[in-house]
């Protein structure tokens, strides 16, 4: 996500506080002074489950909530929708304070703005998965017919096309939570609430789920609230990170900010066992994509330029930066000597990855790979070269961020 301070928060929490119990006055007067949890819980018998907590979540991005079991994220995702009411505070969606929102008002939010993804698949098992998907929709009395077609669009994104006849217990536990993710898509909200939706998954199933919800955020680019224990998931997903204790954010920022500057003790504790190969990103460790030829120029200036850099091969673009292939300079001299164009020694086959491509993922191409990586971008162009000496720059700069902090 770029650029977030330019645009206005789709989701914007003030002061939130939520004490359970039934004189919350109490709780909040010890509050005021200071007092902790576990304090105002043995005086008052008055349970704090969110403190004073503000932050914006803005259009597109992931924000995920997360921290150990107890430390309110799942009571703070259900105030945004207020299945569980706030005792003070301020919510606003899109601008508009729901807090304060009439119950007819309020349900047209969660209908049309709103969509939520439980722990729990929360399937109806009577029903079909097309019937499951669409049943948001008949609540809303929306046609058969376009209810339908809305379900099966749902169903198409998450990859379960072909699936609308069958039932829940015919689904695996992956395919469930699919159903689950299509059925929230299918009422096209702007906002999706994902309550640890992935944590009872087998791992295998959850990190694909993981890599789903990624693709999907590409194309559909929703604002996303998600919960989370898992600190790897977390790093994962997130364009930013709240980590919270005891009901309160300890510390906002995006995976790198979080782990090479913690806030403090019990952030830097959280964080230290973190695989940085599973947090530095393509993006994070690629060199400028120089020197570039163009496909159209000859071996002369390929070869000029591989011995004006040092280097003994180059990466070959056409009309917009859009990668080509990569030629050798043994090729490049042949070609200088036969008289030939660029294009009759191009290596087409060379290895490519996305920006977001996690590091750990890259160096086993790496290991395999005889040319150096090409960072390429969803329309092909190139946006960086990652060779070995910049991968292991980055997670030594990084180790030593972390033992400095």
């Amino acid at each position: 996500m770029e650029e977030t301070d330019t645009k206005h928060p789709t989701v914007q929490v003030t002061g939130l506080t939520k004490i359970f119990g039934q004189k919350p006055e109490k709780a909040l007067a010890l509050l005021h002074k200071g007092c902790s949890k576990q304090h105002i819980f043995e005086k008052t018998r008055q349970n704090v489950g969110l403190n004073n907590v503000s932050f914006e979540v803005y259009p597109g991005e992931i924000f995920v909530l997360m921290g150990l079991s107890g430390c309110g994220k799942s009571t703070l995702l259900r105030c945004i929708n207020r299945l569980v009411e706030p005792t003070t505070g301020e919510i606003s969606i899109e601008g508009t304070d729901i807090t304060a929102m009439a119950p007819d008002d309020l349900r047209e939010i969660r209908r049309n703005k709103l969509g939520m993804i439980f722990q729990s698949f929360a399937l109806l098992p009577h029903r079909s998965v097309l019937d499951n998907v669409a049943f948001g929709l008949e609540i809303q009395g929306i046609s058969e017919s376009e209810r339908y077609k809305r379900a099966e669009e749902a169903l198409d994104l998450v990859g379960l096309t072909g699936h609308g006849q069958s039932m829940p217990r015919q689904l695996s536990g992956g395919m469930q939570q699919r159903v689950g993710l299509a059925r929230a898509l299918a009422s096209d909200p702007d906002i999706l609430l994902m309550d640890e939706a992935f944590s009872a998954l087998d791992p295998l199933i959850r990190r694909d789920m993981q890599d789903e919800l990624i693709d999907l955020q590409q194309r559909l680019q929703k604002t996303i609230i998600f919960v989370s224990h898992d600190l790897d998931e977390a790093l994962k997903l997130g364009d930013r990170i709240a980590l919270m204790k005891d009901g309160e954010i300890v510390q906002i920022g995006s995976a790198e900010e979080i782990l090479s500057n913690p806030k403090d003790e019990y952030v830097e504790k959280f964080v230290a066992d973190v695989d940085m190969a599973k947090v530095l990103t393509a993006c994070d460790v690629m060199k400028r994509p120089e020197p570039l030829i163009a496909v159209d120029s000859g071996p002369r200036n390929a070869l000029r330029l591989m011995k004006e850099y040092g280097i003994s091969s180059i990466f070959v673009v056409g009309k917009g930066r859009i990668l080509k292939g990569l030629i050798m300079a043994d090729d490049a001299l042949e070609a200088q000597k036969q008289n030939t164009g660029l294009e009759d020694i191009l290596i087409r086959d060379i290895p490519t990855v996305p920006p977001e491509t996690p590091v750990a993922d890259i160096i086993p191409i790496m290991a395999e790979a005889q040319y150096p990586v090409a960072v390429v971008d969803v329309t092909g162009k190139i946006r960086g070269i990652i060779v070995r000496g910049s991968v292991l720059a980055a997670l030594a700069r990084m180790e030593v961020n972390g033992n400095d902090s």
